[in-house]
């Protein structure tokens, strides 16, 4: 019996090492105990993933939750789902689609021009679930924009415009739609703006000669870091612009997640990589409740209260890459990114977006 003591110790070491490796990787839960109440608060991409966490945190501390999604009914099935896990009715489901710059357009004038949000009655509720006062104040305002959605390592494909599909949802979606809300934020300041951005931007590079792969051969890794690069420029360059408004902006890497943002990536592919790489990936990959951690972190943290155009690995701030803390080209690619979604230099006014040759 004793012979098998020490091979036992050891392996339990190893696993609690393990156990505890992966905690610290994954590094932690949001410290902050702060809730919101009578906050509204907007997540891009929220019924799955990431998104879909941050979403149900920011319900279980009382804010009012619009989930803005492409599929309108899985919005309204992660939203249902949120409201009856946190029991709180404020968590509705509105359509965005990020790869459409008209769909942009009619989110944030629903958002602009509707004083109240009402909350639907879905298969299931009743109306003693329904917030009884439905156009309260908080209503009229958002104090809180969280850009989440993003696709990854993508075929070739273009958005509705023509935009590379990458760089179409990850960066210029959202700044369009960011820059149509302005107005709302700032009036409803102190708010907050999060872009939640990757590790990957470091090895990312902004091509202003063909930011839209039309001259290269499509390097869909490429085109992911460059469209994650393009969201902490953003993010620097819109927190100059926003000093002294009441708004702040920061962006974030969450970490790798165990989400359906990896879809296309074929890590999984095969058996031989799933079993080889499996316990790398168990030991580096969160899960979405982890991952949504720094987003949740960010938009209610009292003590970022004023910290603004900094970025974020997990919960600490950290410096992003050199080309990310370029000011020209943070100016240059506004600038750009004006022209292509049709936005006029002042904040709120917009055309007609230009369409990008094929």
């Amino acid at each position: 019996m004793n012979r098998y003591i020490l091979p036992l110790s050891v392996l339990g070491t190893a696993v609690g090492g393990a156990v505890l490796l992966k905690d610290f990787v994954a590094g932690g839960a949001c410290p902050s105990k702060t809730t919101i109440p009578g906050k509204t608060v907007i997540v891009t991409g929220a019924n799955t993933g990431i998104g879909k966490q941050t979403a149900l945190e920011l319900a279980r501390r009382g804010g009012t939750i619009i989930l803005a999604c492409r599929d309108l009914e899985k919005c309204e099935a992660a939203a249902k789902e949120i409201r009856g896990e946190t029991l709180n009715h404020r968590v509705n489901a509105r359509h965005l689609d990020l790869a459409s710059l008209k769909s942009i357009r009619e989110f944030a004038a629903k958002i602009i021009e509707a004083g109240c949000i009402i909350t639907p009655i879905t298969e299931g509720e009743t109306e003693s679930h329904i917030c009884p006062h439905p156009c309260l104040p908080e209503e009229e305002r958002v104090h809180i924009l969280i850009n989440n959605a993003a696709v990854m390592r993508c075929p070739h494909w273009t958005t509705e415009d023509g935009f590379e599909m990458q760089l179409g949802v990850n960066y210029l979606g959202h700044f369009l739609l960011t820059n149509l809300l302005l107005d709302k934020l700032k009036a409803s300041a102190p708010s907050r703006i999060i872009n939640l951005s990757s590790l990957a931007h470091v090895a990312g590079h902004i091509d202003f000669e063909d930011l839209n792969w039309e001259k290269r051969k499509y390097d869909t890794k490429a085109a992911y870091c460059q469209s994650k690069l393009a969201v902490v420029l953003f993010t620097k360059e819109l927190s100059r612009r926003l000093q002294g408004t009441g708004v702040t902006v920061n962006a974030l890497h969450p970490g790798v997640a165990r989400t359906e943002l990896g879809r296309h990536t074929g890590m999984h592919s095969s058996t031989f990589s799933s079993f080889t790489l499996g316990p790398i990936f168990w030991l580096l990959v969160k899960s979405p409740q982890l991952a949504a951690q720094p987003s949740t972190y960010l938009a209610v943290a009292e003590e970022l209260e004023g910290v603004s155009g900094k970025y974020f690995e997990g919960l600490k701030e950290k410096a992003p890459a050199p080309e990310a803390e370029d000011e020209e080209i943070a100016g240059r690619l506004w600038a750009e990114s004006a022209r292509l979604v049709g936005l006029e230099m002042s904040y709120g006014s917009s055309e007609r977006g230009q369409r990008l040759p094929k």
